[in-house]
């Protein structure tokens, strides 16, 4: 097999904006555009998403960042740098409904529960949010379910912060390369019960799921240290150092 010759990054002067026409993959609770750039149909080896958390947005940055130093005709695996942008427009956790959308994912455990959290610097989880009214209730849970199910990914990688770690149940090759690039742990789970998140219905699809937990940092640090990992993720620039 031929070695793939790296691909050279769009220079820094005109990173100022994406040059890749998005493709609409639904539509959000609010009629917001889902879009997704890349490839549009499967199989594909990796699916990379973001702020499924909407008060996540460093996630989408430094995914941004990435993709804005990817060339026209370069993006091998396919990107979506909001998968709730109703609430990063409104600085919230949950969709425009209250609803966590990682709680909302139709799985074995799903609960009918409410979520508890807490906001940034707190220490207590004290802000209720809802898992939905019943699994995949919600139109961005749905949106999101099917273009999984179109593209076929082998891995998906889900961008969450602030807890500074790679998750991986499978500790796949793929996900111990990230972390030891960008010098996080890999660690199997995040320690505590998730009930019908997006990562255990990726589980139960036998799709492997990696969780990226961005650290509390400045973003320029985080852009610096994590950027040049996900550009080589998009491209498909990593494969030849993946064991």
């Amino acid at each position: 097999m031929n070695k793939k010759e790296p691909t050279t990054m769009i220079p820094r002067p005109e990173r100022g904006i994406l040059r890749h026409a998005p493709w609409q993959y639904g539509k959000s609770g609010q009629n917001t555009a889902l879009n997704l750039y890349g490839p549009r149909t499967g199989p594909v080896d990796i699916l990379l998403i973001a702020a499924m958390h909407g008060d996540e947005c460093e996630t989408t940055v430094v995914l941004s960042e990435a993709l804005r130093r990817v060339p026209p005709g370069k993006i091998r695996n396919p990107v979506i740098l909001s998968t709730n942008p109703d609430g990063a427009l409104q600085g919230t956790r949950s969709n425009a409904r209250g609803v966590d959308l990682n709680r909302n994912w139709p799985t074995a455990n799903w609960s009918s529960d409410p979520v508890y959290h807490k906001d940034h610097g707190g220490t207590v989880q004290d802000i209720l949010l809802s898992p939905g009214e019943a699994p995949a209730s919600e139109a961005e849970t749905r949106a999101l379910q099917e273009c999984v199910e179109n593209l076929q990914p082998r891995t998906v990688i889900s961008l969450h912060a602030p807890l500074a770690c790679v998750e991986d149940p499978r500790a796949t090759p793929l996900a111990s390369w990230i972390a030891s690039r960008v010098g996080l742990p890999l660690i199997p789970d995040v320690g505590y019960a998730t009930p019908g998140s997006f990562g255990t219905w990726s589980a139960e699809q036998d799709i492997n799921i990696i969780t990226w937990e961005l650290p509390s940092e400045p973003l320029a640090n985080m852009i610096d240290s994590h950027t040049p990992t996900l550009f080589k993720l998009i491209t498909g620039d990593y494969q030849s150092e993946v064991s």
